[in-house]
């Protein structure tokens, strides 16, 4: 358990520090791919209960240090989980960075509209948050899956999968 603790941990400082260092404008908003990739990592790793605590964690940290905002939490989280649950059936590392981009460029740009009229009290449409939330979320995706590919047959995960 504690090597899954651990990694859960490391999963989540290189997601808080690389949304500081790695980031590129996408128009109205900057794409933060890192958080991507990690949750494709954690979704191949760990699966998608632990992938989805990573995500939630690190927008919990970058919204209480000022670096994110509340859209980190159904983006990061709901794009975890279907990552997660796509490789979970079908074993497949390119579908979980589908799930990944699907899941956080798509549903989760459409959930950011009432989340952020409720929550940051703006009145946005879809096609505002989509486009950015896509940019972000396919090239973090990408980057996660040529990653999990290469780490997947590594004693590190390896031992992972023991717990």
């Amino acid at each position: 358990m504690t090597s899954r603790k651990t990694a859960i941990a490391m999963f989540v400082a290189i997601a808080v520090a690389g949304s500081v260092f790695v980031s590129f404008p996408t128009g109205i908003a900057r794409a933060y791919p890192i958080q991507h990739a990690i949750n494709v990592l954690a979704a191949v790793m760990l699966g998608p209960g632990s992938a989805v605590l990573i995500a939630f964690l690190t927008g919990l940290v970058r919204l209480i240090t000022g670096t994110g905002s509340l859209l980190a939490f159904p983006g990061g989280m709901i794009g975890a989980f279907l990552a997660g649950m796509l490789y979970k059936h079908y074993g497949k590392v390119w579908l979980a960075a589908v799930g990944e981009a699907v899941g956080t460029g798509i549903l989760a740009s459409l959930l950011a509209v009432p989340y952020a009229k409720i929550l940051m009290g703006t009145s946005f449409t879809a096609l505002f948050f989509m486009p950015a939330f896509l940019v972000s979320s396919v090239s973090g995706a990408l980057f996660g899956c040529i990653i999990a590919v290469r780490l997947k047959e590594t004693k590190f995960a390896h031992q992972l999968k023991k717990y």
